[in-house]
Parts: structure tokens; sequence; C-alpha cells
């Protein structure tokens, strides 16, 4: 299987991550990939990015070195009843929005797997957002049987995410379960890095293994293609609505 982009990056402006936006790009060049998704943090995690940065996205071109770039950004879910910290004012001007739970954003734990579960049900019908970010995360649980279809109705993407395998181990099981669960109900994902420096762009190594241990249908994978993703884009986001990417003229 070939992943033909990343979806969930981050550069300086998250300030636990080492990368411009332009080395982001650049990595992603290298690596042949088609796109990049730039998923910088929503203001509720610490060292966000300032003010203005999310709106202001709209001076980053659409296509860089050949790649298509996704003005993107990662909120977070910060109640049990799914609101996030994505700001109104933000919306029009982005691609691609990853929904997560991290601790800082979300009320102190322990959490209860019915409070989590209900979080993500009011995720799943937020129209502005295309991707359930690790949400195999151990310290969030949730009904995955419950849940899971109701992501894939709402055309949300399961995020398979690279990063837990060396950062969140504890979630790997999880991952397998939530995997297996998106297999059985043909609930599409999307796999990508979480880069926080350039040099992981485009590595899926793990997830690849994963999947393909899982025997997971292709076709199920949005990113796998250049025609499955870009049906998506069209379907549930505004990258197209460039009139110069539209022409092919970025």
């Amino acid at each position: 299987m070939n992943i033909i982009a990343d979806t969930h990056c981050h550069t300086l402006a998250s300030t636990h991550a080492y990368s411009t936006l332009s080395e982001m790009v650049h990595a992603a060049a290298v690596k042949g990939l088609y796109a990049i998704a730039i998923t910088d943090h929503g203001v509720a995690m610490p060292g966000a990015p300032g003010k203005w940065y999310f709106q202001n996205l709209v001076v980053v071109p659409h296509k860089l070195e050949g790649v298509l770039v996704l003005r993107g950004e990662e909120c977070d879910v910060v109640d049990y009843d799914g609101n996030t910290d994505l700001q109104d004012s933000d919306v029009d001007s982005l691609d691609w929005i990853v929904a997560s739970m991290h601790d800082p954003a979300m009320p102190k734990g322990p959490h209860s797997v019915e409070a989590i579960t209900n979080a993500w049900l009011n995720i799943a019908k937020n129209p502005h957002i295309q991707v359930i970010g690790h949400s195999g995360s151990a310290q969030f649980p949730y009904d995955y049987e419950r849940v899971i279809p109701e992501f894939g109705h709402n055309g949300k993407l399961v995020e398979l995410n690279e990063a837990t395998f060396s950062n969140r181990r504890s979630s790997v099981e999880n991952c397998v379960q939530i995997m297996q669960l998106c297999k059985k109900h043909a609930v599409p994902i999307v796999v990508n890095t979480d880069s926080h420096f350039s040099a992981r762009v485009g590595c899926f190594e793990n997830s690849l293994r994963l999947l393909e241990e899982l025997d997971f249908p292709e076709e199920l994978v949005v990113n796998s293609s250049v025609e499955r993703f870009n049906a998506y884009l069209r379907k549930y986001t505004q990258v197209y609505q460039d009139p110069l990417l539209e022409l092919n003229l970025l």
C-alpha cells in the first residue's frame, strides 16, 4: 500500500515542534507525497500558535514544490459535550481539521467510558471536522463499537497515527481494535505521522505493517490513492474552492 498524503503534521508554530512550514512541505516533496496537511494545535494547548495564525493561513499557497498543501488545525476536544477550541473566526480559513483529545485541554481525569463516548458522538456530528485524531489514547476510553460506525455515517476519517507506535505505546492495542472495527463497519481511515519534525514526514512503516497484518482493505484508506483522496476533499472540504487550484494554475 502506498500512502500519498501526510494529513497530520506540526510546525514550530506549535512550540513543541521543530520545523518550519516550508521545511515540512519540502520533506513531503522529497518523499514524493501528493499532499500534506499542516495541522498546528488549537488555542487550548500550551504553546499554541498566536491569535491570527489560523486566519492568516490563507497566505500559504495550496501548491508548493508540487505538493498540495492543506491549511489545517488540530483542534482539541475540551469537554464531555464534544465542544472544541476551534474558533469560529478561523473556520473559513481552514481546509482540514483534526479533532483530538489531550490532557491539557480536557477536564482532569480519570475519564469514564460514558463521558468520552458522549464527547465523540457529538464530535461525529460537527460538520467542520474531517479527522478523528489518535482516538485510541489509553487515557480516553470510549465505546468503540458504538462510536466507530457513527464516525463513518458522518463522513469522519478515523486516524491511524504513526506516532502512537513510539509516543503512545500503551495505546497500540486500542488502535488495533479500532482498525478492526473500521474494517468490520467499512469506516474509512486516514494514515498519518503526526510529525513534529520534518524528518518524520511520510514515514508510515508501523502503520502499514499493522494494516497488512489486519488485511485491512486498501479501498478504506482514503489517502492510499490520489483519486480517493481528491474525492474526499471535493465532498467534505473547501480546498477546491480555490479557483487557481481548480484550474491547475498553482
